[in-house]
């Protein structure tokens, strides 16, 4: 049984209990982080923490991070969980009020909890045969760049994904991809170009998205951000997709037709082995 994290206690999974007139249960009025952990250290903390605290800021939750030894909860996490690969999920919710539209009294204090989930990332099997993924219309709501938990459409389409017999979806707007539904899309041009889509309320600012930006650049490869379209997709080099719990995961068929030779891309190949490296040597 796992050792979580809330409001400022440690205790057993089976012991940890939110009240039911929480904010995040009947509005989904929360954010949330997921850190990935390898060889026993956290990724990209002070990126995560930095994203969090702009949710929590746009969402106008009064949480200070600064308040809680963070960097502490999430050493102490991995070590009773003896976790060396997975995640920590991290959620912080506007706390518990009788149940009412209008944003519960200040200082009602936050629901804040943490977990690990221990799952394979550097040798996930998807890695060697690719992603299959299906488009459909991006119906979430308008800011996409604020992590909160409304997941349910993402959910749902992930659902989708599994009665099609494919690995996931890319949400599409007109005709321009957004995002996956938990994943930054990317392809590579027949010239060699990394292409993501820009940010802005449309998107996620991913983490690992932000990182492989930097590395690609590192290693000379142009990096455009901007929109593109499924055609561009389905008829690029390469493509793949990034996120906490994938890190860099090729995608090799799109709506049923083949990306390049319909293997994963050598580009990506190397990304993916580049982010893993840059992953290893933050300890």
């Amino acid at each position: 049984m796992r050792t979580v994290y809330i409001n400022g206690q440690f205790v057993a999974e089976d012991a940890a209990h939110v009240s039911i007139f929480d904010r995040g249960l009947l509005f989904a009025d929360a954010v949330y982080e997921v850190f990935s952990v390898l060889d026993g250290r956290v990724i990209d903390y002070a990126a995560h923490m930095m994203r969090l605290e702009r949710s929590l800021a746009e969402m106008t939750i009064d949480y200070d991070c600064s308040a809680a030894d963070w960097p502490g909860i999430v050493a102490t996490l991995i070590e009773r969980n003896a976790l060396t690969e997975g995640t920590i999920y991290l959620q912080i919710s506007r706390g518990a009020a009788d149940r009412d539209f209008l944003f519960p009294k200040p200082g009602t204090p936050a629901t804040v909890f943490a977990f690990t989930q221990a799952r394979a990332l550097v040798t996930n099997p998807m890695a060697a045969r690719g992603m299959r993924i299906i488009t459909r219309p991006d119906r979430r709501w308008g800011r996409r760049d604020i992590k909160t938990v409304q997941l349910l459409y993402a959910s749902m389409m992930k659902m989708e994904a599994r009665a099609a017999g494919v690995d996931d979806v890319w949400l599409v707007e007109g005709d321009v991809v957004t995002e996956g539904t938990s994943q930054n899309a990317c392809i590579i041009t027949p010239n060699g170009h990394l292409v993501t889509r820009d940010l802005g309320h449309h998107i996620l600012p991913g983490v690992t998205r932000l990182s492989l930006i930097d590395i690609a650049r590192e290693s000379g490869i142009t990096v455009e951000e901007r929109p593109f379209t499924i055609p561009e997709a389905q008829g690029a080099a390469e493509a793949f997709v990034t996120s906490a719990s994938l890190f860099v995961m090729p995608v090799v068929e799109i709506d049923g037709l083949s990306v390049g030779d319909g293997r994963p891309g050598m580009e990506t190949l190397a990304l993916r082995k580049a982010y893993i490296d840059h992953a290893r040597a933050q300890g």
